[in-house]
Parts: structure tokens; sequence; C-alpha cells
């Protein structure tokens, strides 16, 4: 429920995360669909379920025009773990957020990460400060007046309740 630390920690992380992209349950796989972040103020959401799990993403920004944002979903085989990953594919957002929240349902957070750009081009992610943002059993959000308004991609990777024999 937590972010990784230390230099272990991260790359841990940072190798389990594209893994799970990988994984589909037997009903359903994963999926990556398209949206638009629209700026002006108002709070917008975005959900995709797959499943007995939904991902929200809420939000409002301001300035430029709307931006084509991604959202990923995707069970582990076993489904032991939910992964919902929400960005801009071009990498850096010009938009300026005021907030926002990416939610679960169905899930607990284990691994939870907001990054102010999103690897592109040969361009590493930025990971937001620790103090910008706080993680919870099911969201990942903003910090009232520690938040520096870049947001560029959000990592949620939850652990699915599951009935033991």
């Amino acid at each position: 429920m937590v972010a990784p630390s230390g230099a272990s920690g991260w790359r841990l992380w940072a190798g389990l995360v594209p893994v799970l992209f990988l994984f589909a349950t037997a009903e359903e796989g994963p999926s990556t669909v398209e949206f638009d972040v629209r700026p002006g103020g108002m709070v917008h959401s975005f959900s995709r379920s797959l499943g007995d799990y939904t991902c929200t993403f809420t939000y409002a920004s301001q300035g430029g025009t709307n931006e084509q944002w991604q959202m990923s979903t995707g069970v582990s085989e076993d489904n032991k773990l939910f992964s919902c990953s929400v960005w801009r594919p071009q990498g850096k957002s010009y938009l300026f957020f005021t907030q926002f929240k990416a939610e679960v349902k169905g899930a607990k957070i284990e691994y939870g990460m907001a990054y102010s750009q999103a690897a592109t081009g040969g361009q590493s992610d930025v990971p937001l400060k620790a103090e910008e943002f706080e993680i919870t059993e099911t969201t990942v959000a903003h910090k009232e007046g520690k938040f520096r308004s870049e947001l560029s991609k959000l990592v949620i990777v939850a652990k699915t309740p599951h009935d033991e024999l």
C-alpha cells in the first residue's frame, strides 16, 4: 500500500509493472483505451471495469486544449492482482492539474505511484515528490496545498480478494 523505497524497491516495481499488462483472465484480457483529458477547471472522470474490478480517474485541469490519454487495466492469471495505469502517451502533459485521484474498486492498493512525466522517446518516468500525493487502500490522489499541478502518469497495482482453499 506504499510506494517503493530505496533503489532496490524502485527497480523491483519498475520491472514488475510492465509484466502485469501481459496477464489475462480466462474471461477478459487486459485492455488499453484512449480518452480525452479536458481542461476548463471542471471535475471530470473516466472509468474502466475488468471483471469485478474498476479503475476511475478523476481530475480537474486548466490551460491548453484536450489531450489524448490512455488507461490500461489488467488482471493477473491467478486473479490476485489488478493493475491500472493512466498516462499521456506523448510523455509530458502541458495541462495544469488542480486535482487528481485514481481509485480502484474490488481490490486494495499494494503499490501506487504518480509521475510528472511519462517515459517516452528515451526519456524516463519522473515521479512526483512523495509529499505531493497520498496513497490509501483504494486511491492515489493529490495532496491539497502540496501538489505542484504536473501530472502525466498514474500506476496502481492492487491485491484482489480471493478465497483460500
